[in-house]
Order: C-alpha cells, then sequence, then structure tokens
C-alpha cells in the first residue's frame, strides 16, 4: 500500500484532487440556488462561495457548538441566556456566525479570506437582523482583527484536506476546502490562543478528510495539545467520514 508523505495510507477520502473535483462540481452546479434552506431559515448564496447546503459540515458545526436559534420571530419569547462573544474564521455564507448571533452571543466577528463569502455573508446578517451583533470582516484568518479585540470562543471549520506545498488555489471557492502544506491550520494553532478572553476557547472543526496525525504533531511544534471534545460519523457519497470537534490547548 502506498502511503501519504505524512505517513497516513493514501486513501481516496483524503485526496485533495477529490476535494478539487467536489469544489468545481459545486462550483459549475447548473441549479445551485441563489437562496437555500438550513435549519428552518433562508439563506442567500453568492457565486465562489461554499454551498453548506451540498455538504453535511455545516449543520454538523451547528450541532457541535450547540447552536439551535430559536424559530420564533426575532424579539418573541424570552431572551437567550448570554454567551459572551464569539470570532468565526472562515464565515462562508454566514450561518454559522447568524446562528450564534441568535443563539445567545452577544457579539459575533465573521472573518473570511474570500471577499466574496463576507459580501455573503453580510447578506444573510441583513437577512435576519442581526446587524448589532454581528460584524463581517474580510481578513485571512487573524490578520486584519484589532489587536485589543478578545472572544470566548474562537472557532473554524476548515479546510482540512491537505494539498501540497506549492498547490496555487485556482479560484476563492477552492480556499474552503483544501490547505496546501496546512500552512493556514499551522498558522491558527500557534494565533488562535492569542485572542481569547481568559477561560475562552479554541474550537477546530476538522475531519477524517484530514490528516490528524499532521495536525497532532504541528501542534504540538506550537506548544499546543488538541483535544477530542465531540465526534460524529457521517457518509458523504460512498465515504464513511468521522467529523471532529477540536479543542487546543496549551500543551500539557
Amino acid at each position: 500500500m502506498s502511503t501519504a508523505p505524512t505517513g497516513l495510507p493514501a486513501s481516496p477520502t483524503r485526496s485533495h484532487v477529490r476535494s478539487l473535483a467536489r469544489c468545481e462540481a459545486a462550483r459549475t452546479h447548473q441549479d445551485l440556488p441563489r437562496v437555500f434552506t438550513l435549519r428552518g431559515r433562508d439563506w442567500d448564496l453568492l457565486d465562489e462561495v461554499f454551498a453548506p447546503d451540498l455538504s453535511p459540515s455545516t449543520e454538523l458545526a451547528l450541532d457541535f457548538l450547540g447552536l439551535s436559534a430559536p424559530s420564533a420571530p426575532l424579539g418573541a419569547g424570552p431572551a437567550p441566556v448570554s454567551r459572551g462573544r464569539m470570532l468565526e474564521i472562515g464565515s462562508g455564507a454566514g450561518v454559522v456566525s447568524v446562528l450564534a448571533a441568535l443563539s445567545g452571543y452577544d457579539r459575533v466577528v465573521a472573518a473570511d479570506i474570500n471577499e466574496h463569502a463576507v459580501r455573503n455573508t453580510g447578506l444573510n446578517i441583513a437577512r435576519h437582523g442581526v446587524g448589532d451583533r454581528v460584524r463581517a470582516v474580510h481578513s485571512d484568518l487573524f490578520a486584519a482583527l484589532p489587536p485589543a479585540e478578545r472572544f470566548d470562543t474562537v472557532f473554524w471549520s476548515s479546510n482540512y484536506v491537505l494539498a501540497p506545498g506549492d498547490y496555487v488555489y485556482r479560484n476563492d471557492c477552492e480556499q474552503a476546502f483544501v490547505d496546501p502544506g496546512y500552512a493556514a491550520h499551522r498558522r491558527f494553532l500557534a494565533e488562535a490562543g492569542n485572542w481569547t478572553t481568559p477561560g475562552g476557547a479554541v474550537l477546530l472543526h476538522f475531519s477524517s478528510r484530514g490528516d490528524l496525525p499532521l495536525l497532532r504533531r504541528l501542534a504540538a511544534s506550537c506548544g499546543r495539545s488538541l483535544l477530542v471534545r465531540r465526534s460524529q460519523e457521517v457518509r458523504e457519497g460512498e465515504d464513511p467520514v468521522e467529523h471532529l470537534l477540536l479543542e487546543v490547548t496549551p500543551a500539557l
């Protein structure tokens, strides 16, 4: 059996070529709706943005984070219990950030490196009336954040498929699917803890499509440990895929 450079057995599930093909299929989907429904709510979707309704990952992220926004109209019924401040890296269409605000986060910063995604998040912030609590920011991870900002929760549903280090993105959408050389993951592991409040949590949504042993080695090189907080296996096409909610902590 052949092995990947990291030591993991080569697998179609972890193939970056296959993930890029999935990206292209989503980008060129002729019937891709401009508005989709998720968790009983309608959401705008722009071109070059990851389509949450074509993959289970967004719904799993919502479950992992315990985000269950009330179905009643905004302002009806009791207000949800405050959950503090949240930073979402890679907001995409904005589903997680918007539902975080509706589920009790007082302030949410939704950051994405893809300008189309930032605009898309802005549309859904307006659609769901959370502009007083959610701010969309064009940022490469933490680069565009004010230095003094701190969050109770830092969350990234990452582009966990490993691509060769010299791979060059051909379009903005691919940034949501693969990470060349795990360069973004390394930076996230090294820097995310600098943005939390005392007692705050750094959470990473990963999956078996990625290289977890390599990720653990990268974490250790940054003085970090990875703790599995939740996991769930789902079928994606013909593949069983395990999704994980990892907490990034200082190394023991």
